[in-house]
């Protein structure tokens, strides 16, 4: 199959569910675009809004935090754990994160055995007391600077949760909630251990079906993985004609795709609609990919040294329609609620800054500020 440019636009926009107008209604199709996305990634940096939330209000204008918290701690269709980062994740997909868990304890294992006396301590006070959080271990030790404060039970707690014996069943003010993963997961959850097979098929369609089309790299993005083993899968997923491969003209590489996902290419057009999306959002994590696609370089700053910014701390892309029109770098002074525009920079000649301007208010209305100072 070949694509232009900005076929291969409209299957990775429609893919991100910027073309679906119908998903703003409640907890059941907030959990869709979870299900679609395949993960959404955590961050603690909140200088505009935590990410997960950022990037599930971009997708679903009538998104309310107490949602994603209702999916996780009451329905349980929601789960927190490891992607190429911190994630809340299907639940339906649990069982493939046990190929992690299983490595994560071999990895470790030494560590465990080290560790073990506070590792119990810390796993039969939750199973006796019920869901703790990190704050609730305080552990005194002597040093010969006198007495102080360390917490050896956070590092158990990590442990535990990375290994699988204890899963995530909330947060208090972002901050954890652990208890048993048998007190959390839901008793209908498959948990049988899946075959590299039935792994990397998974990574596979749950990429194309997130994204539209891919390369190997990107459905492998920060993951270890056994390359023979993974090619033997896209072979027989080519050979079944679940995947197709597919040619970007432009683009040297060669990527996948589905049957389903071409469909796309004869639907509706992409809405012109201004997005200011979050610097963790789905669409935009694989920096190479964006500027292969839509010709955008862009780096989030706030890990950069202040004197090599070119943009600021926190500047977030700004999407119109399939074209990368600019950046915002901004921040919300929820204390005071102002909402501060630092900058804008944008791409081309063409500018939509009334578009903008009502894409501010809205997301300024999010984080809970009622005025706009700066550069809108």
């Amino acid at each position: 199959m070949n694509l232009t440019i900005k076929e291969a636009r409209h299957l990775i926009i429609g893919s991100q569910f910027f073309t679906d107008t119908k998903l703003n209604n409640g907890k059941k199709d907030l959990l869709k675009i979870i299900e679609h996305l395949g993960y959404i990634q955590i961050d603690t940096i909140s200088v505009v809004e935590r990410s997960h939330n950022h990037i599930l209000w971009s997708r679903m204008p009538h998104y309310k935090r107490s949602m994603l918290s209702e999916l996780v701690e009451n329905d349980r269709s929601v789960f927190e754990y490891w992607s190429h980062a911190a994630a809340f994740l299907p639940m339906r997909d649990f069982r493939f994160s046990l190929i992690r868990k299983k490595n994560y304890r071999e990895k470790y294992s030494r560590w465990g055995k080290a560790n073990k006396k506070v590792i119990n301590f810390v796993y039969d006070r939750i199973k006796n007391e019920g869901a703790l959080q990190s704050k609730d271990f305080v552990d005194k030790r002597a040093s010969s600077a006198g007495w102080w404060e360390w917490k050896p039970s956070k590092d158990a707690l990590d442990f535990l949760f990375h290994q699988g014996k204890l899963m995530i069943a909330g947060r208090r003010g972002f901050q954890k909630v652990y208890d048993l993963t048998e007190r959390v997961l839901p008793d209908s959850i498959d948990t049988r251990f899946p075959d590299e097979k039935e792994f990397y098929e998974h990574l596979i369609m749950n990429s194309i079906n997130s994204n539209g089309l891919v390369l190997e790299k990107e459905i492998t993005y920060l993951r270890k993985y056994n390359r023979p083993l993974f090619k033997k899968a896209l072979s027989e997923l080519l050979e079944e004609g679940k995947i197709l491969k597919a040619v970007v003209k432009g683009l040297a590489a060669e990527y996948y795709t589905t049957k389903e996902k071409l469909e796309l290419l004869n639907q509706k057009k992409i809405r012109s609609e201004i997005h200011i999306l979050s610097p963790f959002d789905n669409l935009i994590i694989q920096r190479k990919r964006l500027k292969d696609f839509f010709a955008f370089d862009y780096t989030i700053e706030c890990y950069v040294p202040e004197a090599k910014r070119k943009f600021g701390y926190y500047c977030m892309p700004v999407l119109y329609g399939d074209e990368f029109i600019g950046k915002i770098d901004a921040k919300a002074d929820r204390a005071n609620k102002t909402f501060i525009i630092k900058n804008i920079f944008w791409e081309g000649k063409v500018k939509h800054e009334k578009l903008l301007q009502s894409k501010i208010k809205k997301l300024a209305h999010y984080c809970g500020c009622e005025i706009i100072s700066g550069k809108a």
